[in-house]
């Protein structure tokens, strides 16, 4: 497998972006032959790659295109040029990424390339993270802990209207306002914010309904957000559940036994620990608190989702720690712990934080503070 072939935009694509290093917005193409990186550029790239991408070798995309109108050939696509360059390199055999495009994998076939899937993961080496990432990964959580602390002084100064609802500056505080102040925040600190959640009450229960409508007091509000850094392209993703006003005692007890899930998770987050025996320790944690997990009244209800998930250039990525999950942790995995629980007459609680998993134990990447009662 060492003749590697990716045809994709690195602002989207996160092998890409791992394996060359800079941004760009359109599709290009990359080849690892022979152990040697290669990437093939428009003439608008091409000095901006020479600069950012040194580790390639790069080749002008328009220069491979004169060469094969000179040896005749009328198509001049990226199939074309991708098979010129193997027949220079003496092979006619590439991997590609499961998420390659069809239809040029069938154009290159038709070229007679043989082409074929990568298994497991294109980058594996991506999941283990270098101490240079973990600081761009915490410099990421940094911006999302500039969002959240604006959210969390927008709770603390509002005011509680009639039927609970809360106003800011003299108006409706909603979870779109909400919101947009922590957008706004994470994109003054380089950021980009995305599909943040501002969930309140019975919304909280669904883990992705990302709010819409009033805030009110004295009911649970989770705050979940996740940006990217401009600059280096890795995410933080911070989760904290804040009552404005006094909780109910059933809250407080759901967010302490939650609190205690995320402490007993984290204890586990070492090296060669099986992934799928995290996320049962905290679901029987939970279910020996009386907190049991399915459906009632025709929705989900307890803890539904995984305890966490790799962290990186993407916001989802291996290894999973859920019921299902295979693996074993190892040093350099990069995990959020995220467990909660979710009742609709009471509202949902969920607490993240992100763990470097390392020889000698877990640590916390996190340093922003839970509190429950703002």
């Amino acid at each position: 497998m060492k003749n590697l072939l990716m045809v994709a935009d690195s602002e989207h694509d996160a092998n890409m972006l791992y394996t060359v290093g800079m941004f760009v917005p359109d599709p290009f193409i990359y080849l690892r032959l022979r152990g040697k990186d290669m990437i093939v550029m428009s003439d608008l790239e091409i000095d901006r790659a020479r600069q950012q991408a040194p580790h390639c070798r790069v080749v002008s995309l328009s220069q491979c295109q004169q060469k094969l109108r000179r040896e005749g050939r009328k198509a001049t696509g990226y199939a074309e040029v991708i098979r010129l360059l193997l027949r220079e390199n003496r092979t006619d055999r590439v991997y590609v990424p499961g998420n390659f495009s069809y239809g040029l994998a069938l154009e290159l076939r038709k070229l007679k390339i043989k082409v074929k899937v990568k298994p497991g993961n294109f980058c594996p080496e991506r999941e283990q993270k270098s101490a240079d990432e973990v600081k761009k990964i915490s410099a990421a959580l940094v911006m999302a802990e500039v969002g959240l602390a604006e959210a969390i002084q927008a709770l603390k100064l509002a005011k509680v209207g009639k039927q609970r609802r809360l106003i800011y500056r003299n108006a409706p505080l909603t979870s779109e306002k909400l919101r947009s102040i922590i957008d706004t925040a994470i994109m003054q600190a380089n950021g980009l914010p995305a599909n943040t959640i501002v969930a309140g009450g019975r919304q909280g229960c669904d883990p992705h309904e990302r709010g819409y409508g009033p805030l009110r007091a004295n009911e649970p509000i989770i705050l979940d957000v996740f940006p990217r850094s401009q600059k280096t392209g890795y995410f933080g993703d911070i989760t904290r559940t804040v009552v404005k006003g006094r909780a109910s005692e059933a809250v407080r007890r759901l967010y302490d036994t939650v609190l205690r899930g995320q402490e007993a998770a984290f204890q586990l987050m070492r090296a060669e620990t099986q992934t799928a025996s995290i996320h049962q320790a905290v679901q029987a944690l939970f279910i020996r608190e009386g907190y049991k997990t399915g459906k009632h009244k025709g929705r989900m209800q307890g803890f539904f989702h995984g305890t966490g998930h790799g962290l990186g250039l993407e916001i989802h990525e291996a290894p999973r720690v859920g019921a299902t999950s295979t693996g074993v942790l190892k040093p350099g995995h990069v995990v959020t712990v995220e467990p909660g629980l979710y009742y609709p007459e009471i509202g949902g609680v969920r607490l993240e934080d992100v763990a470097l998993v390392t020889n000698r134990g877990p640590r916390n990447l996190t340093r922003f503070e839970k509190i429950l009662e703002v």
